[in-house]
């Protein structure tokens, strides 16, 4: 998890503090490590958080509350894939919600201080398409799954951007981070944890790195 004040694009007066996390492990990761086609498998629609992944889950939240940063979090933002939808609560949920993702976390030595809300974006959520463990369930069924999590901003009930036969390109992922980031910009927030995925990271990291110096792009997009 990074914490890096955004200065590269916008007047000091209007920079944030941006955590970016990927979400933790996902069934789909375990098995795609095997096999790769795998995630061709309709058995890993919106996967899960794996037993590993709720560990690690689990460890980022006491090192977020040992370290304090977590009363600093205006939002958390998540993309409303499931495997997103789990970390960012595990991270950076109340006890009650930790409940409501079913995480099986020791939750021992951690106070229940106040939590920052949690809303879902279409814009952060992975490549689209083919991949069935990218395609994320209707937002009615998440909100009966996920009561505490803001899905206003999205409008359609059904995943309409996932095409089974198209998978979005390269360019189109940084055009959507893009997107994205000019959004953020106009939020009032000043400190924003951001729970998402590899790909959209290291295309909207590479696409923003376009401005910056290369020793500062190499930076931002080195794992």
């Amino acid at each position: 998890m990074d914490a890096n004040p955004a200065l590269f694009l916008y007047p000091l007066e209007h920079s944030k503090i941006l955590h970016l996390v990927r979400h933790a492990q996902g069934i789909h990761n375990v098995a795609g490590e095997k096999d790769h086609d795998a995630l061709l498998s309709p058995e890993y629609f919106d996967a899960h958080l794996s037993p590993l992944g709720e560990q690690q889950a689990g460890n980022l939240r006491k090192q977020i509350h040992a370290s304090g940063q977590l009363e600093r979090i205006d939002l958390v933002i998540t993309s409303p894939l499931c495997r997103a939808m789990q970390t960012a609560i595990q991270v950076f949920g109340s006890e009650g919600q930790m409940n409501e993702s079913k995480a099986n976390i020791d939750n021992s030595g951690i106070s229940s201080l106040k939590c920052p809300p949690i809303v879902a974006s279409e814009l952060c959520r992975e490549r689209l398409g083919v991949h069935p463990c990218d395609k994320r369930r209707t937002i009615s069924e998440n909100r009966s799954r996920f009561p505490t999590i803001d899905f206003s901003l999205i409008e359609s009930d059904e995943d309409i951007s996932w095409k089974t036969d198209a998978r979005e390109t390269d360019e189109e992922i940084a055009a959507r981070g893009l997107k994205f980031m000019n959004w953020l910009w106009t939020r009032p927030e000043k400190e924003v944890a951001i729970v998402t995925h590899h790909r959209f990271l290291q295309h909207t990291l590479n696409a923003l790195g376009n401005d910056c110096h290369p020793s500062v792009k190499n930076k931002m997009c080195k794992k």
